[in-house]
């Protein structure tokens, strides 16, 4: 089995993908597959008509988080899943000094590239890929984009004339309804929501792959603890009234280990310190999950879990968000998938729902 890991700037993803599934390679791509819904299609056909795989990012549909998010659904913990809010403001880009950043390899962080593709292009995917797994096909996006932003770094002053800010609606297949929130304009917000009936389910970021998911089933103390501000801002004395819920237990896959421990080889002391630090207060990916799944998927002759009509699906969605424009668009969509099922690699299924439900110990003060 030989795989062709795409990893290459954005508006060489086709041509390189193209050339590598003409060479009779499987090719796993990093997002978005393409620029173009056509060049995307051409790519899968070319795929079946040479008898390999056309796969892609992003991989955090395999993070514990949303696993967990996605049992909690499945064991009905909220009732009907009604609404999705999706936050990924990634702080101001202009004040945050990326022209510094570089890989522990020495590689400077490509941040014209970036500012050229856009907030969108580079981002929106790994909110798209685990609200679409969930909800299922949408059927209609209203979305806006816009540049705002002036100066994003001194190499390039002025506008670029690629949206650092965009916002969409959308509406699925089974009538519920996601807003996703995209910039590089407001201060860091990474918070995934999933919204029912009966309750809602939090995590604070798709970087993070075991980010603490909490459960607050809706009742009528919590519910009214929040109209007291000192109970709504402290966030410690609202949790006594119910007020965000209770942490559940993580399910765990084969490779959740890769984003608990240090993995740099020979690290000094100094290294282990910032290693840890950043695993538990920044981000923890495992990004190379999705080349495990995708190899795994190749060798087992097993279908596809990201299928390339839902991948299909959410390049559409991308694009159609991308260049929405300050005048904004409404359309349906053309592409669409059938459910995808349930997450594979999870091991187990006690994710502490007995507890999670249990109320705040003041929560009856309030009814």
């Amino acid at each position: 089995m030989q795989v062709v890991v795409n990893l290459t700037p954005i508006g060489a993803h086709f041509t390189v993908s193209k050339a590598a599934l003409s060479a009779g390679k499987h090719v796993y791509s990093e997002k978005p597959l393409t620029k173009s819904l056509a060049e995307t299609q051409d790519l899968f056909e070319l795929a079946k008509s040479k008898g390999v795989r056309f796969g892609g990012a992003p991989s955090n549909i395999y993070s514990d988080t949303v696993r967990t998010l996605f049992e909690a659904v499945r064991q009905e913990a909220i009732g009907k899943p009604l609404l999705v809010y999706a936050e990924l403001d990634d702080n101001p880009i202009h004040l945050m000094d990326f022209e510094s950043v570089k890989s522990p390899t020495g590689a400077p962080w490509p941040i014209e590239e970036e500012i050229h593709e856009g907030c969108t292009f580079e981002h929106v995917g790994y909110h798209l890929v685990w609200i679409c797994a969930l909800l299922g096909p949408a059927i209609s996006v209203t979305a806006f984009s816009s540049e705002l932003i002036d100066t994003k770094t001194p190499s390039l002053p002025g506008k670029v004339g690629t949206p650092d800010y965009s916002v969409a609606c959308l509406q699925f297949a089974n009538n519920a309804t996601a807003r996703i929130t995209c910039s590089v304009v407001a201060p860091r917000d990474h918070r995934m929501r999933i919204i029912g009936t009966a309750g809602e389910l939090s995590a604070e970021g798709y970087r993070h792959y075991r980010s603490p998911v909490m459960l607050e089933r809706f009742r009528k103390g919590n519910l009214t603890a929040r109209k007291f501000r000192t109970l709504a801002n402290l966030r410690w004395l609202g949790r006594l009234f119910g007020i965000g819920g209770r942490r559940l237990t993580l399910l765990r896959n084969a490779k959740s280990q890769a984003v608990e421990k240090d993995n740099l080889i020979r690290s000094s002391v100094k290294q282990r310190l910032t290693e840890w630090l950043r695993r538990r207060e920044v981000y923890a990916q495992d990004k190379l999950i999705g080349v495990t799944e995708f190899g795994r998927e190749i060798e087992g002759h097993l279908a596809p879990f990201l299928t390339p009509d839902f991948l299909m699906h959410i390049n559409e969605l991308t694009l159609l968000i991308q260049g929405a424009g300050p005048e904004g668009l409404a359309t349906r969509l053309v592409t669409g998938f059938a459910p995808l099922g349930e997450i594979p690699g999870t091991l187990g299924r006690d994710i502490g729902l007995a507890r999670a439900l249990r109320k705040g110990p003041l929560e009856g003060l309030l009814g």
